[in-house]
């Protein structure tokens, strides 16, 4: 099985490009961090600029680690279910669902291994850059110089792989089980991270402004948020279209085929989600942070400069993330969809109705994705901001939610209508052949 899994990397690379750049990008974010670590361990470094080195390389590299599981999860699950009449045909050859497993899983670590070699020579000039950025801002000491050694490769090599092997497991067991599902353990999980995450941010109010902590408990709470509202997106997506007033053709047809594919839209949902929550939280009560401490007249300290650093890091880290997963997924799902656009046009439907449906289906994913992060970001943000300010809504708010917004839906409209226009300049009869 190994031997098959090379040789369907060998003569269909294109299938495994997107997972290919999952994997680059995760590797070389995970070294990037790590190579922190490496630096921290040398010879001769101060004991402030070594905590902060190795606390950015602990933290934004844990975050690193699941943002890189999610990536290549979503990316594997969408390939290998494409895959599903292939898998299908290897099973009534006589393959076992453990061969199955074994072959994707190798075609997996395959192409994460070749993703994260060439990833090695970004992440040493991103280890650099890093560096420079904590030099200017005066958290680390100029004498400190950069140091790329065993332990950035090891760690994005392992967690690259282990994403990938795990991501590609799930996924198969997923196909070959057919409709054999878990939702019980679902459920359970979606529901305790709601509520760990409300008791978070709902502690907040037991802080004060001046404690150092303030913003953990939001912060978190607003991710266990997003993160229970991502494990349920199937069934909130299926409540939001049952109450969506929809007119026109092109409405009633796109809200019909979304309550068709609520389960596959679930790897749209949740990077929209956790997006929109983690980025306007952090970003917002980053804000507030830092107005509090200009209009109290006090310097930032190296601890409050470093928390600043992390927060913009990781949700550059997540607008990074979030694009490749939605492209990745939106590219695949629409394409895939080529033999359903084809008999459409056949029945009669012009090209310029498909596209208005895709439209449609992706503007009402947007706002399925935005809302449920909107609620996510505000239960971490309103009370920070209570605590920390005089205001229970900051001014900022409203910006950075537009401007999370507006990357959301830039890149799922641009991706959903750009793949569908491509899709549909292949000939319709064709279209259906191919997908027959």
């Amino acid at each position: 099985m190994f031997l098959l899994a090379m040789r369907s990397v060998r003569q269909r690379p294109g299938r495994f490009l997107a997972t290919l750049l999952s994997a680059f990008l995760g590797a070389a974010v995970v070294m990037t961090f790590q190579s922190m670590q490496d630096t921290a361990g040398q010879a001769g470094i101060d004991a402030s600029s070594a905590e902060t080195l190795r606390t950015a390389a602990s933290v934004v590299g844990g975050y690193g680690t699941l943002l890189v599981f999610f990536a290549v999860a979503s990316t594997l699950t969408v390939a290998v279910r494409q895959r599903s009449r292939e898998l299908e045909l290897l099973r009534c050859s006589g393959a076992t669902p453990g061969q199955l497993g074994r072959m994707v899983v190798g075609e997996a670590v395959a192409v994460a291994l070749a993703g994260s070699v060439l990833a090695i020579g970004p992440a040493m000039l991103g280890g650099r850059a890093l560096l420079g950025v904590f030099h200017d801002s005066g958290q680390v000491a100029r004498p400190v110089g950069f140091v790329f050694g065993p332990v950035a490769p090891a760690g994005g090599m392992a967690v690259t792989l282990l994403a990938a092997a795990g991501a590609a497991l799930l996924a198969v067991r997923r196909v070959t089980r057919g409709t054999r599902r878990r939702p019980r353990a679902r459920r359970f999980l979606a529901y305790a991270a709601l509520a760990v995450g409300a008791a978070g941010a709902a502690s907040t109010f037991g802080l004060s402004a001046a404690d150092e902590a303030l913003m953990a408990p939001p912060a978190y709470g607003a991710i266990l948020l997003s993160v229970g509202f991502a494990l349920l997106s199937p069934r909130l997506l299926a409540g939001v279209l049952d109450r969506l007033p929809v007119g026109g053709a092109s409405g009633w047809l796109a809200v019909r085929n979304l309550r068709e594919r609520v389960d596959q839209l679930a790897g749209i949902l949740v990077p929209l989600i956790l997006f929109t929550a983690v980025s306007t939280a952090t970003l917002t009560m980053q804000a507030v942070e830092s107005a509090a401490v200009r209009d109290s007249g006090l310097v930032k300290s190296v601890d409050a400069k470093n928390l600043e650093t992390l927060n913009l890091t990781v949700v550059g880290i997540i607008a990074v993330f979030v694009c490749v997963m939605l492209v990745n997924s939106l590219y695949a799902a629409t394409t895939y969809r080529a033999g359903e656009f084809g008999r459409q046009r056949l029945a009669g439907a012009t090209p310029g109705q498909v596209l208005g449906v895709v439209g449609v289906e992706a503007v009402l994913l947007t706002l399925t994705g935005v809302f449920f992060g909107t609620v996510a970001a505000l239960a971490g943000v309103v009370p920070f901001t209570a605590v920390r300010g005089d205001a229970v809504l900051p001014d900022a708010f409203l910006g950075v939610w537009l401007a999370m917004t507006a990357v959301s839906a830039a890149v799922t409209l641009g991706t959903s209508l750009g793949t569908a226009r491509r899709v549909l300049r292949v000939p319709a009869v064709g279209a259906v052949a191919r997908a027959a």
